[in-house]
């Protein structure tokens, strides 16, 4: 399968991306484990972490079912790098049409970084297959409703900053289609079982919502 398609079973199944900024090569295996053990399919390690590099190749190697790939990727030669770890996921804070393109061209999945309707269509103009929409402690769900009525509907929107479990339930309402999950979920030096905990109180958290 490939990675486009894998996605789409990913966000079918458990729409909400780990974000492991901060992760350590020597812990990447048991915090990636903890988290495909619990149903958890989307995984991102900033290239701001340790050897980031070094924990793709590493989760890409051990969790086969899951989607893997790295956040905070600036340049289409990151984009590079990341798929030769064997990365298959690009997650940018911001929208450069340059690493849209190359991660397109390399078959990977792409979700850019953008905060208002101009980035999206650039974004999805580029080639992008969702939005991250960040920081989303700037991005009221209001604004979301707002992207929302003017995107396709089809378009995946990930709002992306200070989610907790708690903080779900307005974004989806509003259209939301999805999270990508930091500090909440992990931070530098968390244990395996505590990340595992967090995990399974947002799957819970997110089918409370759905189930709403």
């Amino acid at each position: 399968m490939n990675p486009i398609d894998r996605f789409a079973e990913a966000m079918a199944a458990l729409p909400l991306v780990a974000i492991l900024r901060g992760l350590q090569p020597a812990e990447a295996l048991a915090v990636g484990h903890a988290l495909a053990g619990v149903g958890w399919r989307l995984i991102e390690v900033p290239l701001n972490s340790p050897q980031p590099l070094k924990s793709i190749e590493m989760l890409a190697a051990a969790l086969p079912g899951a989607l893997v790939g790295a956040g905070t990727v600036l340049t289409a030669q990151q984009v590079r790098d990341v798929h030769a770890a064997g990365g298959q996921l690009i997650v940018s804070p911001n929208c450069d049409a340059e690493v849209v393109r190359a991660a397109v061209q390399l078959g990977m999945v792409c979700l850019p970084g953008v905060a208002t309707a101009t980035e999206a269509f650039a974004a999805l103009a580029a080639g992008a297959h969702g939005l991250k929409l960040f920081p989303a402690e700037l991005i009221a769900p209001a604004v979301v409703k707002a992207l929302r009525a003017v995107l396709s509907a089809d378009t995946v929107l990930l709002p992306v900053g200070g989610i907790t479990p708690s903080g779900m339930a307005p974004y989806r309402a509003a259209g939301a289609d999805g999270f990508g999950l930091g500090s909440a979920l992990y931070k530098s030096g968390m244990g395996a079982a505590e990340v595992g905990a967090n995990a399974r109180a947002f799957i819970a958290a997110w089918r409370g919502v759905l189930a709403a």
